[in-house]
């Protein structure tokens, strides 16, 4: 049977007998079998696992359901996404979320995210049409970053996903509602022969604040509707209907996570987006309903499973698919977060919002980057132009961290914004600091390329997105063979993860009936694409 094709047919699962052996089985065995129900009889002062049904059994101590991984989460997600499993690989700049992840997560089943920020308009639109054609009508997304020294940029980037057909993108690191953002929303909206308003294109806006969580789930606002029909986008018809929709459907509740993050816990922020939510929607009184789903720090079945006990409709998972072999990123990065542990990553500033201050979460174990960068910032703080800085202070920039003059390195980036942004080297005329801080952002920008490149010399300035979640999988994998970097395929973690996060359900359900159970007795352990296959089929 077709791994991929199986929609979870009651059918099909319940028609394989109990084929175990109940006094050879283990609990972990009868755990890992998702797909029949689990019941504990004791024996001889033991609990003796039995599966499929209680047929013979003249009483039982526990008992857990079957438990699939496409029924975790919320399943009008799934069904209205048209995918089979909760599950998003997250965008990651520069394309580290590659094409080729985007359409391993399809084929199974599963939404994936191509990260376009960073990313020439050709490459995303190459990359629009690759999609497009290898995965057809399987579901795909693309990454829209707020740009807020480039607001050209993100129009032409939503302009482009109207002309390419892209119906779904993941919006990130916004700090506030834009109009192409509303634009690309409200592309296409009407109303359909039932009455029902149709919206083609959907947003899954990743907040931390729920502040920010409020402004999404709500209608888009007036202000900005009145742009739209002034400029022609929209008619007022269309304006009109778009009152009665929320502007994303779907927020991710972004965690501790790498990137952009504002290192929220988990069990405290995604109660509170969840609450907003079912909040709104009684507030808008929309036609459809308000999801929450959750991201940083999941990568291991124990972070998915509690996801979705405390109500996600669906996890996104990232780090720890920047690891994965399909990923856009090189073999010496790869190496680099196989060896991470949770305590190996901090916070530097940001390149694209260098001057607010803005961090992202890296990589610091193998790597200088966050202290280097840290520094630039500082000396941005503390001087206001480049010809401000000490003699001493500046050779050490160039010698250290640019290997070059520092007006060498602003020819260079001159050059390279005369043709992305003209009006930034206009700015960069008329304000010396600015033009500092364009310079000091070459060398954040650079760390990203020359990670994602696997430039040698470089090493000690990679700049590498990760969060807490990669040491997370790292434990969890040792001494199996996804510790091996060239094992970790992104459906194979992917569902591990989900698999391993039903298997601990089915022990919470024994666990509530008062059952004793200890830890090596129900972890679940990695296993392969082969054994997976068996236990979802």
């Amino acid at each position: 049977m077709d791994l991929f094709s199986l929609q979870g047919d009651a059918s099909v699962r319940s028609a394989r007998p109990d084929s175990f052996e109940p006094d050879t089985m283990s609990l972990q065995e009868a755990l890992r079998d998702i797909r029949h129900p689990l019941y504990l009889q004791k024996k001889d002062g033991a609990l003796v696992p039995h599966l499929g049904n209680a047929e013979g059994l003249a009483s039982f101590a526990g008992y857990a359901p079957a438990c699939l991984p496409e029924n975790l989460g919320d399943p009008s997600f799934c069904r209205e996404l048209g995918i089979r499993y909760p599950y998003i690989g997250g965008s990651m700049a520069k394309g580290i979320s590659s094409a080729a992840m985007a359409e391993e997560l399809g084929r199974a089943g599963m939404l994936g995210f191509f990260g376009a920020a960073g990313l020439p308009i050709a490459k995303v639109a190459e990359t629009a049409d690759r999609l497009k054609a290898s995965l057809g009508d399987i579901p795909y997304g693309f990454n829209l970053i707020h740009s807020p020294h480039e607001p050209e940029l993100e129009k032409e980037l939503a302009e482009l996903y109207i002309r390419k057909g892209v119906r779904i993108i993941e919006a990130s690191a916004f700090l506030g509602l834009t109009l192409p953002l509303v634009r690309y929303r409200l592309h296409g909206i009407s109303r359909a022969a039932d009455g029902s308003i149709v919206t083609p294109n959907r947003i899954i806006a990743k907040v931390s604040r729920e502040e920010l969580a409020a402004k999404f789930f709500a209608p888009p606002p007036e202000k900005l509707l009145r742009a739209l029909v002034e400029n022609g986008s929209i008619t007022p018809e269309q304006a009109e209907l778009a009152a009665h929709v929320p502007l994303a459907q779907d927020v991710t509740a972004e965690a501790d996570s790498g990137g952009h993050t504002d290192n929220r816990p988990a069990m405290a922020l995604f109660p509170t987006i969840l609450s907003l939510a079912a909040r709104l929607e009684r507030q808008y009184g929309y036609d459809c309903r308000l999801r929450v789903g959750l991201g940083g720090g999941i990568s291991t079945p124990a972070s998915c499973a509690a996801a979705f006990a405390m109500g996600a409709a669906y996890v996104m998972t990232g780090s720890v698919n920047q690891a994965c072999v399909e990923s856009g990123t090189s073999d010496t990065v790869r190496a680099l977060l196989a060896g991470t542990r949770q305590a190996d990553v901090t916070m530097a500033p940001a390149a694209d919002m260098f001057e607010m201050g803005v961090t992202v979460q890296v990589l610091k174990r193998g790597t200088m980057f966050p202290m280097r960068a840290a520094k630039l910032y500082e000396i941005y703080r503390a001087y206001g132009s480049i010809d401000e800085i000490p003699a001493a202070e500046r050779e050490k920039l160039e010698k250290t961290m640019f290997l070059a003059p520092l007006e060498e390195i602003w020819r260079g980036t001159r050059d390279y914004f005369l043709k992305r942004d003209p009006s930034q080297v206009e700015r960069s005329e008329r304000d010396p600091k600015h033009k500092m801080a364009l310079v000091f952002r070459w060398y954040l920008g650079m760390g990203a390329h020359w990670a994602k490149d696997g430039v040698e010399n470089r090493k000690m300035d990679y700049q590498v997105w990760c969060g807490p979640a990669m040491g997370a999988f790292n434990e969890w994998a040792a001494g199996t063979f996804l510790e091996t970097p060239a094992e970790r395929r992104i459906v194979t973690v992917a569902l591990n993860i989900l698999h391993g996060a039903a298997h601990l359900t089915r022990a919470n359900f024994l666990r509530a009936q008062g059952i004793d159970l200890r830890q090596e007795e129900i972890a679940p352990q990695p296993l392969d694409i082969a054994q997976i296959k068996e236990y979802l089929c």
